[in-house]
């Protein structure tokens, strides 16, 4: 490419971004907001599968006692066979952790640390989601996408919401909502025509300095059955000691290295 032909294409490069932060400050154009409807269609239709596998990428952002802002970054894979099967593995800079549901008992794994613990919780993933957030006062983001009431549980705390209009994740076509709550602002990004799934879902709380995000992206999805019997069956790996859930073992289970403050949770 001449220089010439270069400096054209950077003149119209810039225009055409110029024209763009225009409308992005006029704002989109005015029509009857379907955020709800939008909302509601991806939860039911996520409900609705009995499989579902996928992966992720996700990212959380701590803010340190000295008020600086640190993402953490980590990707996992997800198999679910509704109404009480589960298992969830997540792989990151500071936490290589596996959960796994059979519908008795919950079984979490730090390889890190070599260790696992255990719990009877008989039930349903639904009731296994809603008991780890009580027992241990956290929340799990992401998870309320996988509940069979989502819809209930994402709208509980919504002030306002509009369809922000359109995006595209990972290459494919989305409708962009935004979502104000109390606590927390979140967004959703859930793809375009007739398999409403989330594809990208952004947390951002209002209530810690610099306002921390959480980040979850999910790819791979498909919905065909689990033909794998065992898949939901947890073996300790040989060597694996079994802590118990007040051992400092546990600290090795957390996406958030000692020392840093905690990110955003929804």
């Amino acid at each position: 490419m001449s220089s010439r032909s270069l400096r054209v294409w950077v003149r119209v490069f810039l225009t055409a971004s110029s024209i763009a932060v225009l409308v992005a400050a006029i704002g989109p154009v005015a029509r009857a907001d379907d955020s709800a409807a939008l909302l509601k269609a991806m939860a039911d239709y996520t409900a609705g599968q009995k499989s579902i596998t996928a992966s992720f990428d996700s990212d959380i952002e701590v803010i340190t006692p000295e008020l600086e802002k640190i993402q953490l970054s980590s990707s996992g894979q997800f198999k679910m066979t509704r109404p009480d099967k589960l298992r969830v593995k997540r792989t990151g800079g500071y936490a290589d952790v596996e959960l796994v549901y059979n519908g008795k008992t919950v079984s979490l794994y730090g390889n890190n640390a070599k260790a696992y613990v255990q719990a009877d919780m008989p039930g349903t993933v639904d009731q296994l989601i809603d008991g780890i957030q009580a027992k241990t006062g956290g929340a799990l983001p992401g998870a309320d996408l996988l509940l069979s009431n989502s819809f209930e549980v994402l709208t509980s705390d919504i002030i306002e919401g509009h369809h922000v209009g359109q995006g595209v994740v990972d290459g494919i076509e989305c409708e962009h909502l935004a979502f104000r709550g109390h606590d927390t602002d979140w967004q959703i990004w859930i793809q375009a025509g007739a398999q409403p799934i989330p594809r990208k879902y952004v947390i951002t709380s209002k209530t810690l300095a610099g306002a921390p995000q959480y980040s979850l992206r999910i790819k791979d999805w498909k919905t065909d059955a689990i033909a794998d019997a065992a898949a939901f069956d947890f073996k300790p790996p040989e060597g694996a000691i079994k802590a118990s859930l007040e051992d400092d073992v546990m600290l090795e289970f957390d996406e958030v290295p000692p020392g840093i403050a905690a990110g955003a949770s929804k």
